[in-house]
C-alpha cells in the first residue's frame, strides 16, 4: 500500500491488523473549542481548522478484520459501527480522538478496549442498503445511557480527490488516532490510500450519541461526505512520553 501521501513515515514495525471500511458517512459539526477541551485528556492539545473545533458522527461497517498473517478473525470479521470524535494533536502528529465507538459484536468490543484502551460500547445497529441510500439505526446496550442514531444518508457526486488546507481534508486526511489509560497517552499508527470522498444527502431523525457528555450539536445542518470502501492498516499502541 503507498504511503507517499502520509505526513510522516510509516513505523518500521510490521503493521498489526487490516480491515476494511464500508459506506461511510461523516457528519461533522463545528463545536466551540472550551466546550470540547475539558474532555481531551493532557498533554493532547485539540486540533481546530482556522481556529474551529469539530466533532464527527461517523457510522459505516467494517468487514475483513484480520491480524497479520492471519486469516480473517472468527465471529468477528465483519460488524457495523458508529463513532464520535474529535482532533487533536502532539508532536506535530495530528490525529483522531474517540469519544465513543459503538459496535454490534460484543467480543470485538471487549477486545478493542483491552488492546487499543478505546472507549467502545456493544449497540444494536441495523444497516439496510436501499440501492445505495442507507439506513442505519443504533441503540447502545446495557449502559442505560440515551445514545441513539438513526438516520439516511447517500452519496450524491462522483469521487473526488481532497486538497491539502481545505475543510474536507483536514477532517478526514488522519493517519493516527490517540487513546489513554489513566495519566498515560497512547498513539495508533494508520495506514490507508487517501480518502475518495463523495459529497452526501443525509436525513438525521434521531442523534444522541454526545448527550452522555453533555454536548449538544448545533442545530444547524452537519458537513456531510460519503466514502464507499477502503482498507486500513493500523499498527500496535505506542505509548507517547511527555
Amino acid at each position: 500500500m503507498r504511503s507517499d501521501h502520509r505526513p510522516w513515515p510509516v513505523p518500521s514495525k510490521p503493521w498489526r491488523m487490516k480491515q476494511i471500511w464500508h459506506n461511510l458517512l461523516f457528519a461533522h459539526w463545528p463545536i466551540a473549542v472550551e466546550k470540547l477541551r475539558p474532555f481531551i485528556p493532557s498533554p493532547l492539545k485539540l486540533d481546530v481548522h482556522e481556529g474551529q473545533a469539530w466533532i464527527g458522527v461517523i457510522p459505516f461497517r467494517m468487514s475483513g478484520i484480520r491480524l497479520r498473517y492471519l486469516p480473517p478473525i472468527p465471529l468477528t470479521s465483519k460488524f457495523a459501527e458508529i463513532n464520535v470524535r474529535t482532533y487533536v494533536t502532539i508532536d506535530d502528529k495530528p490525529g483522531v480522538y474517540f469519544f465513543s465507538l459503538d459496535a454490534t459484536h460484543l467480543l470485538a468490543v471487549k477486545g478493542a478496549k483491552a488492546l487499543y484502551h478505546l472507549p467502545y460500547y456493544w449497540a444494536d445497529i441495523k444497516v439496510n442498503d436501499l440501492n445505495g441510500t442507507f439506513m442505519y439505526e443504533s441503540k447502545r446496550r446495557g449502559t442505560g445511557e440515551n445514545a441513539l442514531f438513526h438516520g439516511i444518508y447517500k452519496p450524491v457526486s462522483t469521487p473526488y480527490a481532497t486538497q491539502k488546507g481545505a475543510l474536507d481534508h483536514w477532517l478526514t486526511e488522519r493517519y493516527c488516532l490517540y487513546s489513554s489509560y489513566g495519566d498515560r497517552i497512547f498513539r495508533c499508527e494508520i495506514l490507508h490510500h487517501p480518502w475518495p470522498l463523495q459529497h452526501a444527502e443525509a436525513e438525521i431523525y434521531a442523534n444522541t450519541m454526545t448527550a452522555g457528555y453533555g454536548i449538544q450539536l448545533p442545530a444547524g445542518p452537519p458537513i456531510l461526505h460519503y466514502s464507499e470502501r477502503l482498507e486500513v492498516l493500523t499498527w500496535g499502541l505506542e505509548e507517547v512520553k511527555h
